[in-house]
C-alpha cells in the first residue's frame, strides 16, 4: 500500500509540473508579441527617453540637496517650530 501512494504521489506531482508548464508555456508571448512590446515602451521613444532622463536628473539633485542640508525637508515649508 505504501508503495502504490508513493507511485500515486509521484504521478500527481508529475502531473501538477506539467500542468504548470502547460499554463505558462501558453501565457508567455510570442516573439512577434515580444517585438511589439518593445517597440512601444517609453524608452524607444527619444523624446520621452529625454523626459525621463532630465526627471530623474532632477529628482536625483533634490536627493543630493537634501542630504547635504540638516534641516529636516520632511516637515515642509513651515519651517522649524
Amino acid at each position: 500500500m505504501s508503495g502504490m501512494r508513493t507511485i500515486l504521489t509521484s504521478l500527481t506531482l508529475v502531473g501538477a509540473v506539467g500542468a504548470s508548464y502547460g499554463m505558462w508555456a501558453i501565457i508567455v508571448p510570442g516573439e512577434e508579441k515580444k517585438r511589439e512590446l518593445l517597440k512601444n515602451l517609453p524608452e524607444s521613444n527619444p523624446a520621452r527617453m529625454e523626459e525621463s532622463r532630465r526627471r530623474n536628473a532632477l529628482t536625483l539633485q533634490a536627493l543630493k540637496d537634501a542630504a547635504e542640508t540638516k534641516e529636516n525637508l520632511a516637515r515642509g515649508y513651515g519651517g522649524q517650530k
